[in-house]
């Protein structure tokens, strides 16, 4: 130990000495280090960190399970697994809900949950102030209780200690506040407010599939132990119901899986894998720099060993001087990678990662940063300290220190450059599939239009509109206020916005092709919409009509399909000579009963629903508002001026039908379809971000190979210009010798382009995993930027008076 700390303390001096070396090498380090500590800090927390509660690995959700497909769960089958399941010590469900907060200013839109008492006590976590919900809470009369989150007590209640205890009014009743939950994941899910899950008699239908599932298994149990009997009680449970449960299955999965996207983690992985190519990049670099430094060194190094030093401290040496040209670039990377972290949390997407994922810098973060940078150091270190081990003593004090320049292995340095611009190809490749990707999508046909649009979701209370015709009534009314508004073009009530329509779905079956039971039928998105939303969207029919007036409660039960329902159910037939058969909606609630049958009666073009841009369409149906009225709708506004300056006007119409309720979710359709491309300009900005390091670093690796190269060679340049080569001779010779490297690198990383597509295949949209196009772009780039980092030292080169080169040889 006492050895190394003099080997490191005369590292630092020699850094000391060589300040651009060192700073070059210093940012070259942290340029690798600073993005995998950034990216990894987002795996690690969404991937590997335990989950913030008791006994993790004992949590899981169950979900319905169908044709290889999970589903939310109805409530009759939780209320059977929890009877029957013998492997859990707790169940819970949860389902989603949303409140009017009445308050002194305005009304508040709030998203919260409904959940089982026993909930908090599954998770095992605590209620910060005040207490948790009790067991009997979910009878009624009990049941008007609440808990917030710490953001939401803070933003909503200005973190006052005194309203616990406190009656407000929720949906226009009163409900008292009785505890708040810490900071943490609750803060993360966007949600604010929790209460009791009480089900009503119509929700224990098994066809309302609604409800989240999470368990707790029993000490000693395993996942599979606990599917296997979960498999058992479904076959049960299906041969009790056949119509609702045959052939649906549960699925029990680790709760940490719960709502990250398969293609999440996969993507994540992904960035990790390409910011190791920046930091392999790196380590590259400083390799080379090592290399070149290592050779003006070597009388020095003969020296030493000609006074004694063995072969082996030589080595130690000068892996010692990497291992703290690597802590120093470790520590720069980690500041930066903290500048970056910051910079991807205000860009990632919101709802991307679980609520559990605390992205921060912790203490597995710092200990990954400190693994890598030991571990970049031994790699760049390497290949210096074993060229240090095989010097000659009496050849390098025989030269002298100009001749001994000539010595080193040029071949080696070349070697890595190619491989730098073969994993700088692959990551620009990479960005430039992404690029390709998203101008592809930018130009999808959406089926609607969406200039001049406002739209706004109204969460009327269940309280405010109970019957079907109450619904209808206010919504027209509503209707009626908004067009009288002056700038008002049209305005439209549907159940979602063309961008998000596949929320809804709805199994249906084609009269005369009944499937054998409910749960094996067919779904498709299913959209409730009054007649002006075909002309405030401009949706285009391609057969049929659209509604209209005459389409009301007590005339025959009508519907519109699109074209992907056509293609995909219909086939040949005539579908204005179909019916549909599909369970009625009474006023927002999926009804056992007399299913109604629906004739179509129109067939219109595609419309973008709730799947990727570009993707293929899912089937649409649309019935008429006024034959299934929905409470919680959304209304879309056409304006005759910018939509934003018609917001204060429409406010004030729909707070002159009712002043309590708040208009959630404002937004231009220009904005959902900008909100639409988030993902896609997150994934461009960190691998654009990731390959323009690459391409940095790659140049300066040429430039620095080929500026080495001309200082070596200034007397066989002086000869050759001495014997008659003219300046535009050198010049075309040191080009043609940089670009045949690049070259070299650019075939290697035709190799690396291949199966980075391969990796993205499930990211990109119209465009192959070979993008030529693509491919030829950055290829392009990374000439031109070799053919600019070699055209430096090659100008000085033929710069060369052939005179002063001689003597210097």
């Amino acid at each position: 130990m006492t050895s190394f700390a003099r080997h490191v303390r005369f590292s630092f001096r020699l850094l000391g000495k060589n300040p651009g070396f060192a700073a070059i090498a210093i940012l070259a380090l942290a340029l690798g280090i600073g993005p995998n500590t950034a990216i990894f800090s987002v795996v690690y927390a969404s991937l590997l960190a335990p989950l913030p509660y008791p006994h993790p690995d004992q949590l899981v959700m169950i979900w319905s399970s169908i044709k290889g497909s999970r589903d939310q769960v109805s409530a009759a089958d939780f209320l059977d697994w929890k009877r029957q399941a013998s492997s859990f010590q707790e169940m819970a469900a949860a389902c989603g809900i949303e409140f009017n907060l009445s308050s002194a200013q305005e009304p508040q839109y709030v998203e919260g949950e409904r959940v089982s008492t026993n909930y908090y006590k599954l998770l095992g976590e605590k209620v910060r102030m005040g207490r948790d919900f009790r067991s009997d809470e979910d009878q009624p009369g009990k049941d008007h209780v609440f808990i917030l989150s710490y953001r939401g007590w803070a933003s909503r209640f200005g973190a006052d200690s005194q309203a616990i205890g406190k009656q407000f009014r929720l949906n226009g009743e009163p409900y008292t506040l009785i505890g708040v939950l810490p900071p943490g994941p609750a803060d993360r899910s966007g949600l604010d407010l929790w209460v009791p899950l009480r089900f009503s008699q119509p929700e224990l239908a098994r066809g309302n599939t609604w409800w989240y599932v999470t368990g707790r298994f029993k000490a000693g149990t395993s996942l599979p132990q606990a599917q296997q009997e979960m498999n058992v009680i479904a076959r049960r449970i299906g041969a009790l119901y056949p119509d609702w449960n045959k052939g649906l299955g549960a699925r029990v999965e680790p709760f940490r899986n719960r709502f990250l996207n398969p293609g999440t983690r996969t993507n994540l992985w992904l960035l990790l894998g390409a910011v190791s190519f920046v930091l392999l990049i790196a380590c590259v670099n400083v390799a080379n720099l090592l290399l070149a430094r290592g050779v003006a060194r070597q009388r020095e190094l003969a020296v030493r060993t000609a006074l004694g030093a063995s072969r082996s401290q030589l080595y130690f040496q000068l892996l010692a001087e990497s291992l703290t040209l690597a802590v120093t670039g470790g520590v720069v990377g980690t500041l930066l990678g903290v500048g970056l972290l910051k910079v991807i949390l205000v860009i990632l997407p919101p709802g991307m990662l679980s609520p559990e994922s605390d992205v921060r810098l912790s203490l597995p973060v710092l200990l990954f940063t400190l693994a890598i940078t030991v571990f970049s150091g031994v790699l760049f270190g390497c290949a210096p300290a074993l060229q240090a081990r095989k010097v000659n003593p009496q050849e390098g004090l025989k030269q002298g220190g100009r001749s001994a320049m000539g010595a080193g292995h040029p071949l080696l340095r070349h070697a890595l450059v190619v491989i730098e611009f073969a994993l700088a190809l692959t990551l620009l490749s990479g960005a430039a599939l992404l690029v390709h990707t998203f101008l592809n999508r930018t130009h999808v046909d959406l089926g609607v239009r969406t200039d001049h649009i406002l739209t706004f979701y109204l969460p009327v209370p269940q309280s405010r509109v109970a019957l079907a015709a109450q619904t209808e009534t206010f919504y027209s009314e509503l209707l009626v206020k908004l067009q009288a508004v002056p700038g008002v073009r049209q305005a439209a009530v549907s159940t979602d916005t063309p961008l998000d329509s596949a929320n809804l779905e709805m199994p249906f079956s084609v009269v005369g092709k009944e499937a054998p039971s409910r749960s094996l039928q067919r779904d498709a998105a299913f959209q409730v919409v009054t007649p002006g939303y075909f002309q405030t969207f401009g949706v285009r029919m391609t057969r049929g009509r659209v509604f209209g007036p005459r389409d009301t409660a007590s005339a025959p039960k009508v519907a519109v399909v699109n074209e992907a329902f056509v293609h995909q159910f219909l086939g040949s037939a005539d579908p204005l000579s179909q019916r549909l058969s599909i369970e009625q909606l009474r006023n927002g609630i999926l009804a056992l009963g007399p299913r109604a049958e629906w004739q179509i009666v129109g067939v219109f073009h595609d419309v973008q629903n709730g799947v990727r841009l570009g993707e293929a369409k899912s089937p649409q149906i649309f019935v008429p508002f006024a034959q299934s009225p929905w409470p919680q709708s959304t209304v879309s506004v056409l304006t005759a001026m910018e939509p934003e300056k018609m917001l204060k006007a429409v406010a004030a119409a729909v707070h002159s039908v009712d002043p309590n309720l708040p208009l959630a979710n404002v937004k231009t359709m220009d904005q959902l379809v900008y909100e639409n491309f988030t993902g896609d300009r997150f994934g461009m900005a960190l691998y654009g971000s990731l390959a323009g390091i690459a391409l940095v670093l790659a140049s300066l690796g040429i430039y620095g190979v080929m500026s080495f190269t001309v200082a070596q060679s200034t007397a066989e340049i002086g000869l050759r210009m001495a014997l008659g080569a003219s300046s535009a001779d050198v010049l075309r010779r040191v080009l043609g010798r940089g670009l045949s490297i690049a070259g070299l690198g650019v075939g290697f990383g035709f190799i690396g382009t291949y199966f980075i597509g391969r990796a993205m295949e499930s990211m990109l949209y119209g465009t192959g995993v070979l993008d030529w196009s693509a491919f030829s772009a950055v290829a392009a780039l990374l000439f031109a930027a070799a053919l600019l980092a070699c055209y430096i030292p090659a100008h000085r080169a033929s710069a060369v008076d052939p005179i002063v080169a001689l003597r210097q040889g």
